[in-house]
């Protein structure tokens, strides 16, 4: 993989992706909802944007963004980008499932990967940003996905914002939302310590903010938040 796309494939492995969507609505309360509300944020910025394409970076796993948009628009057709070959097997079973492959294109590998020439209308970042390693790589992330959208266009990105340990009442608060969904204190500690260090979230959200705005992106307009997690829409403006 390279530096601009979403942290080493490794990290998703078999393992992680047959259990993503389960552990996913549990990490992040509300899982459901902030999909269902990016599609609505986007179909309200598009308008009648007819047969619109989307670009959906890291889509592997549950493709819940493809499912909660194209259930709201059913011209849209959408291209699926993750670097994750289990990951985006998940989600291809869940795409056939919700007859919606003929409407997608799925891409094994980044966003770098992808024709030059081609261009979208609206493009998601969701669950992703937090897990790519340091400023750098992050910011050539979104400067790769701003190469590939339409001038004006819309983005929605979605992840966890702060660093973990910088916030105790949160973390200690989503290791109780482990335990009210069964898990024992040792799992809690165990899962605790993996969030600890497996990812590198922007440490707030004027540092979100800054990412998008040194990558070419406008001011945000948060439409979501659950414990670390947060959700925006900014758009291209350079």
């Amino acid at each position: 993989m390279k530096s601009a796309t979403l942290n080493t494939p490794d990290k998703f492995d078999t393992s992680r992706a047959s259990e993503y969507g389960t552990q996913s609505r549990i990490a992040l309360a509300g899982y459901d909802a902030c999909h269902d509300l990016a599609a609505c944020m986007l179909a309200a910025t598009l308008g009648n944007a007819g047969a619109a394409k989307i670009l959906v970076v890291g889509a592997g796993g549950t493709a819940q963004e493809i499912i909660a948009m194209a259930r709201l628009e059913p011209h849209w057709r959408f291209t699926a980008v993750d670097p994750s070959a289990p990951m985006l097997a998940a989600a291809t079973q869940q795409l056939e499932a919700h007859q919606l492959l003929d409407r997608t294109d799925i891409v094994h590998g980044d966003v770098e990967g992808l024709v030059a020439a081609q261009s979208y209308d609206a493009a998601t970042l969701i669950g992703v940003l937090h897990h790519v390693p340091g400023d750098d790589a992050k910011h050539q992330l979104l400067r790769s996905i701003h190469a590939h959208l339409k001038p004006g266009a819309p983005l929605i990105v979605a992840g966890n914002r702060h660093a973990y340990a910088s916030q105790p009442l949160l973390l200690q608060a989503w290791g109780q939302r482990w335990r009210q969904q069964g898990a024992s204190p040792d799992e809690v500690k165990v899962k605790l310590g993996k969030i600890l260090q497996g990812a590198d979230p922007p440490h707030s959200e004027a540092a979100v903010q800054k990412l998008l705005h040194d990558a070419g992106f406008g001011d945000t307009t948060q439409f979501f938040s659950s414990l670390f997690w947060g959700a925006w829409l900014t758009y291209k403006t350079a």
